[in-house]
């Protein structure tokens, strides 16, 4: 049975590089019988305690499509040496009890496997991948972290102005890798 990964995009952006570097990514795991797709969560809102419940509809939505996938791939820019608010946000939506007011109970992320990567600047993504692969190291989600901080590439500082970046043989070979890593995890 081919194993479905859920990749999660940390920016909305619709020419976002971390977007094409998951594009690479997607056509690895592809390759090898695994099922890609990618949570769109545009639509979930600023989460409020005060609106927490009842869940509004595209966090049960989201949290639905990270419950039935086997894996987790985060794809993120890097924003001040962290991750971007609107994945922040999403996270922690993410990591609520699916049932209410359970809390100490399962959450969407319970027990996922989570691979990482970045994009970004000279830095490669590191902060990022760093505050990323902190928060699930955590007890409470129990998450298998594979490859730790994950794969960082740097751009060139001309596709900031340009749009456009070539991605390098040891990203792609790094990818390549990572891709065969996450599917060996969950073969375990």
């Amino acid at each position: 049975m081919s194993k479905k990964i859920l990749f999660i995009v940390g920016s909305l952006r619709e020419q976002s590089f971390n977007k094409e570097l998951a594009g690479l990514a997607e056509a690895d795991l592809k390759a090898k019988g695994a099922e890609v797709s990618y949570l769109d969560y545009a639509d979930v809102p600023l989460f409020d305690q005060d609106d927490e419940y009842p869940t509004p509809a595209a966090v049960t939505r989201v949290r639905q499509e990270v419950v039935d996938a086997d894996a987790i791939w985060i794809f993120s820019p890097e924003y001040n040496y962290s991750y971007p608010g609107v994945l922040k946000n999403l996270l922690d939506w993410l990591s609520r009890p699916l049932k209410d007011y359970d809390f100490g109970g399962p959450t969407a992320l319970s027990g996922k496997t989570v691979a990482l990567a970045s994009i970004a600047g000279q830095s490669a993504g590191k902060g990022v991948r760093s505050k990323l692969a902190e928060l699930f190291s955590f007890d409470f989600t129990k998450n298998t972290l594979v490859d730790g901080e994950g794969t960082g590439a740097s751009l060139a500082p001309e596709a900031f102005t340009t749009g456009k970046n070539e991605f390098t043989e040891e990203t792609k070979q790094a990818l390549a890798k990572q891709a065969d890593d996450l599917l060996a995890a969950l073969n375990a």
